[in-house]
């Protein structure tokens, strides 16, 4: 280890966790992860990856295997639920105003590559089914440390105490692929509830869902009953064994800092947590995680308290407004009054 670089333990080991963890090694950093699960999971909802994100994956020599198994978002469509379209989605201008498209890549994809990047770089181990629960379970004796930890952050809690939590938004959101491609992608707002399917992979179609509330397979497809082709036939020919349900929650109140004591950081959702609505959670992870090692690899070691502050004055507000942006896209799709809402969305350009 030269005099310049560092030791780091990163509690993590999604989509922020390993990419800080590669943005480090790549700086010379020594780096532990710890993951709470035994095993990676390796489900496959896709990941929408902004050209922002994807110029991260560049610098953190990922790009060209995102390309590899990415497939491009160019088309799609805002719809009522008989079909009839309000608006197209901003993909065209996103991809005329960066130069390139907008990305989907399925979530096993992308965790695989970024295993493989860490692995290639070598002096990171992964140790699992470390659990953090307490402040005291972390170790100490590391020059950074990184809290990736998702929503319910043990590292933010041990630093931030309860500057900020988790908050439910009262909605329910399902999430599958369909083994079929539906050709027919974006999304469509009911009253209360939503449906939006997006590629992923030839053969297959990436789809999610909101409601106020479905505990069972048959009350979601009841949901949606009646509406436009091919939403039914999704959720029919879909098992749903492969079908994952959870709340949706964010972050609330917003944290101060995304840093701490001039050793710690969070990224990801253990910093701003967000609802799914702008499909930005991978993205801002990934902003998060090549933020935090550039500074970190330009300071070293002896800076590491400038470069921290450095992060939080690049990412946090930058990623509060994005998450602040879903929430209150959140509320304005969800509403159980929709006829304002479709009037609105149909003065988009189309």
């Amino acid at each position: 280890m030269s005099g310049n670089s560092g030791t780091a333990l990163v509690v993590g080991a999604g989509v922020g966790g390993l990419a800080t963890a590669i943005g480090l090694r790549r700086a010379g950093w020594e780096v532990a992860v710890l993951e709470r699960r035994t095993a990676l999971e390796r489900y496959g909802t896709a990941f929408g990856i902004h050209p922002s994100a994807q110029a991260a994956l560049d610098r953190l020599g990922l790009g060209d295997a995102l390309r590899a198994r990415a497939v491009p978002y160019r088309e799609a469509r805002i719809r009522r639920p008989d079909g009839r379209v309000l608006a197209a989605l901003p993909l065209e201008r996103i991809e005329r105003k960066a130069g390139r498209p907008e990305l989907l890549i399925a979530r096993p994809y992308l965790i695989d590559a970024l295993l493989a990047e860490l692995d290639r770089l070598g002096g990171a181990k992964i140790e699992y089914g470390q659990a953090i629960a307490e402040p005291a379970d972390l170790p100490p004796g590391v020059d950074l440390l990184v809290g990736a930890d998702g929503i319910n952050s043990a590292v933010r809690t041990a630093h931030f105490g309860r500057a900020g939590g988790p908050r439910t938004v009262g909605t329910v959101a399902w999430i599958g692929i369909a083994p079929f491609e539906t050709g027919l992608y974006g999304e469509t707002w009911g009253a209360g509830r939503f449906f939006g399917m997006t590629p992923v992979e030839p053969g297959h179609t990436n789809w999610y869902a909101t409601v106020p509330e479905a505990t069972t397979a048959d009350e979601l497809r009841d949901a949606f009953a009646g509406w436009h082709d091919p939403i039914p036939r999704v959720l029919a020919e879909t098992d749903p064994a492969t079908w994952i349900r959870y709340e949706m929650r964010h972050l609330y109140p917003a944290l101060p800092a995304f840093t701490a004591a001039g050793r710690v950081a969070l990224v990801g959702d253990a910093a701003h947590a967000m609802t799914p609505n702008l499909g930005q959670g991978a993205c801002t992870a990934l902003l998060d995680a090549e933020a935090l090692t550039r500074a970190v690899a330009a300071r070293g070691r002896a800076g590491l308290a400038g470069a921290l502050r450095a992060y939080d004055s690049e990412r946090r507000r930058s990623a509060q407004r994005v998450a602040f942006a879903s929430r209150n896209l959140h509320r304005f799709v969800n509403t159980r009054r929709p006829a304002l809402r479709d009037a609105l969305v149909g003065l988009l350009p189309g």
